[in-house]
């Protein structure tokens, strides 16, 4: 039921790194060679940021993983790195066995965990924001950085400068609580079915708060970056956007430089909603991957902790605001599954 639905939800999408996907059963890891020669090894990143920038920001990982393997005893010929046309694209690389490591958010795992195993999870520093309460967040900006590290982040809806947006905002910081009427005349930018900050959570946010979700919302529409979703922000072209709680840092720059605002992102924007706290994102590999052994695994999994530790890696990683990582299990994402259950179950009412 879950790949049905995420498949339908996702129609239009294009999987263009997908060829060759054929059936979607997979073979598990531990009944395979343990191959210590690779010739190639892929990796596919989801786009939550813009794609040329995750491709120049991850080119020293390809060198950086070969050495690390290489001291795991694996011999890697190339390291080929990636960014899937959507979130799905990529889990559904990962079940195709078409790429053999995907960094993919907690929701895209649970969708495609019939063809995917998590090894590790990503760690972040925490904010200095962590509240429940959007009034909060707003009476508390900008939002930083703090020096503890953390596996769970926020995903926040988002009003900015257009009229509707300063309506909402200024009901919330009146301490004013928002109807569904508010929600629905406003027009939203959302991310693919399986990005937890773009979607899952803020779909579980309005049935929670309103009982209704996100396909019931009369003007949203799909970006296909988080970069565009704050582009069409600032234009006024949409009111609200769904995204992970330290976007806005992300974007600071671009506000004024590209967007062509006066105003700073903090001054011209204001939460309006605020999830509960989502696991981070996970590096997980493809079982019906030839490359793929439980040893292969073991050795991925000390591979990308070593790089996180380097001050090279650390710049790789930062592209998605990784600091660090930590042996991944799959019941570390069972709170994700009863995320999308209920997705499940609001989307087929």
């Amino acid at each position: 039921m879950k790949k049905v639905l995420a498949l339908a939800l996702t129609a239009a999408m294009s999987v263009g790194i997908l060829a060759g996907c054929g059936s979607t059963k997979s073979t598990t890891s531990s009944s395979k060679k343990d191959n210590k020669n690779i010739d190639k090894l892929s990796i596919a990143f989801v786009p939550s940021r813009e794609p040329d920038e995750i491709i120049t920001a991850t080119e020293p990982l390809k060198n950086l993983l070969k050495d690390e393997l290489k001291k795991e005893g694996y011999n890697v010929g190339s390291v080929d790195i990636s960014v899937g046309t959507s979130f799905d694209a990529v889990g559904q690389a990962l079940v195709a066995g078409t790429t053999d490591i995907g960094v993919i958010p907690g929701s895209t795992y649970v969708l495609y965990d019939d063809g995917a195993d998590v090894i590790l999870t990503a760690t972040r520093k925490g904010l200095n924001n962590d509240s429940d309460s959007a009034k909060d967040w707003n009476d508390n900006k900008p939002t930083t950085a703090v020096d503890k590290q953390a596996t769970s982040y926020r995903a926040l809806m988002i009003a900015g400068p257009s009229a509707k947006g300063k309506e909402l905002a200024d009901k919330v910081n009146n301490g004013k609580k928002l109807t569904w009427d508010d929600l629905n005349s406003a027009n939203w930018s959302i991310m693919s079915s399986t990005s937890p900050a773009g979607y899952v959570y803020p779909s579980l946010w309005l049935s929670k708060h309103y009982k209704h979700n996100i396909t019931e919302l009369s003007h949203a529409v799909q970006a296909d970056s988080y970069g565009t979703a704050f582009a069409q922000l600032a234009s006024g072209q949409v009111d609200v956007v769904c995204c992970y709680a330290d976007a806005r840092r992300d974007y600071e720059s671009k506000w004024n430089d590209t967007y062509g605002m006066t105003n700073s992102i903090w001054d011209d924007t204001n939460v309006i909603g605020v999830t509960p706290a989502i696991y981070n994102d996970t590096i997980s590999v493809s079982k019906k991957s030839p490359n793929m052994s439980d040893g292969l695994k073991k050795a991925l999994q000390t591979a990308f902790i070593n790089i996180a530790k380097t001050d090279e890696g650390k710049q790789v990683i930062a592209i998605y605001s990784h600091e660090g990582y930590k042996i991944a299990k799959s019941s570390d994402y069972d709170s994700e599954r009863e995320a999308q259950k209920l997705i499940e179950e609001t989307s087929s009412k």
